[in-house]
């Protein structure tokens, strides 16, 4: 023993590679040059991330909150107004430099900075004042010394209205909750308080309620439909179903466009269906069914557009069950029905609930299919934020709209996960 303990090393030396470096360092300098190789190699799938996805959603978050069209268009009196208590009508001065702007404002040929664009963005606020400000900035050019109060009530005397001034010290704020106000058929009252809109102008909550109706039941049709044909795929032989999954994909091949003319042609009075069903005696010539331009258009259309989306899924996790647990249970002796509600059923979850997953946010955001074949009983909440955005140019609305739906998913979103569990999650 005392011969193998003096033969044993005294001091513990660093290893040495056979290019003289010590192999710690040698081992880090290598991991640290895998890190940055991993890095790099990420780097296109980062820069694509934030300008497709993270910059477009901050940007719409920025402008749901974000409207300086006071400030653009009158920038001195933006400032000024905001001292204003609110009571009554405002100082002399703040309408010295109302009358001030609003001259300046109307001489402005600057795109985004001219009076047009105040009082598109104050008639948001009261329906039918636009006219008002196009018609006084045509005259405030004769305004040329005070009182500046007297002159301008001269000119109009809506002017004498305090909603309208209270009005315009919100509008001139660079930053406002009106628009998410109004997303949610909200207000201003007169006195400033939060109130419902009138019925009349309350469209924006329904259509959302509607549209996450549509989006669930177009969701159920779809797993109602392709449960069986997934089921089928997956137990036929493989040249089978290798013939019919080409069936099922061929959808993706085709123009969006042309599946849904084709939907068209087929729904509509005149249209195949309705040939078909007027000849086989089901319904009169005068009795033809309605399919289109209306929700039961927009369902149909979707069920068939969306539907494989929910049959891939299910297939993909279908095809790893092994056929085996059904005859294993029906020899111990279960029923066919009994066996596939327990054996079978539950192996499914989790393709089930990668389809409707998938189903359900597609369809809750979708926008051409329900635009072309919807009509106006068919338009979900994302036809409402094109509008806005490409037609009455109203951006900040339809990005608070826009926020509210993408609030809405990720709740969703959160309550999927907790009731299934995105771990549980099988796309294939």
């Amino acid at each position: 023993m005392t011969d193998v303990a003096m033969s044993a090393p005294t001091n513990h030396a660093p290893l040495i590679a056979a290019d003289g470096v010590p192999l710690k360092l040698k081992l880090a300098r290598t991991t640290r040059r895998m890190k940055w190789r991993a890095f790099l190699l990420t780097v296109p799938l980062v820069l694509f991330l934030l300008i497709a996805f993270v910059m477009p959603i901050g940007e719409m978050l920025y402008r749901s909150m974000h409207n300086p069209t006071g400030s653009n268009v009158m920038p001195q009196f933006s400032v000024a107004i905001q001292d204003w208590d609110g009571e009554g009508l405002p100082s002399e001065e703040i309408f010295k430099i109302f009358v001030e702007d609003m001259t300046a404002a109307k001489k402005n040929r600057e795109v985004g900075k001219t009076i047009g664009n105040l009082a598109t963005r104050v008639n948001y606020e009261i329906p039918g004042s636009r006219s008002l400000f196009t018609r006084t900035a045509r005259k405030t050019k004769n305004i040329k010394e005070g009182p500046y109060k007297e002159a301008l009530l001269a000119l109009d005397q809506k002017w004498e209205n305090p909603v309208l001034w209270r009005t315009l010290q919100r509008v001139s704020k660079d930053y406002t909750l009106a628009f998410y106000l109004a997303a949610t058929d909200r207000k201003y009252a007169e006195n400033g308080d939060i109130v419902s809109a009138d019925p009349l102008y309350q469209i924006y909550l329904p259509i959302l309620f509607k549209t996450i109706w549509m989006s669930a039941l177009i969701t159920l049709f779809c797993f109602i439909i392709a449960y069986p044909v997934s089921y089928l795929l997956s137990t036929l032989p493989l040249r089978t179903s290798n013939l019919l999954m080409i069936l099922v994909l061929l959808p993706f091949w085709t123009s969006l466009l042309v599946r849904t003319s084709a939907w068209i042609a087929m729904l509509q009075t005149q249209g195949v269906i309705n040939n078909i069903m007027v000849y086989l005696g089901v319904i009169t010539d005068e009795s033809r069914i309605q399919m289109i331009y209306n929700l039961t258009g927009t369902i149909i259309a979707m069920v068939h557009i969306l539907l494989p989306f929910m049959i891939l899924p299910l297939y993909s996790v279908m095809k790893t069950i092994p056929p085996t647990y059904m005859r294993a249970a029906r020899s111990m002796g279960a029923s066919g029905t009994y066996s596939f509600i327990k054996v079978y059923f539950p192996q499914t979850i989790p393709g089930i609930a990668a389809g409707t997953l998938l189903v359900f946010i597609l369809a809750i955001g979708y926008y051409i299919t329900p635009a072309l074949v919807g009509g106006s009983d068919g338009l979900l909440i994302s036809n409402l934020i094109a509008d806005h955005i490409k037609k009455t140019l109203n951006w900040s609305l339809g990005a608070a709209l826009g926020t509210i739906l993408l609030v809405v998913v990720l709740v969703f979103y959160w309550i999927y996960n907790k009731l299934v569990g995105v771990d549980n999650l099988k796309f294939g």
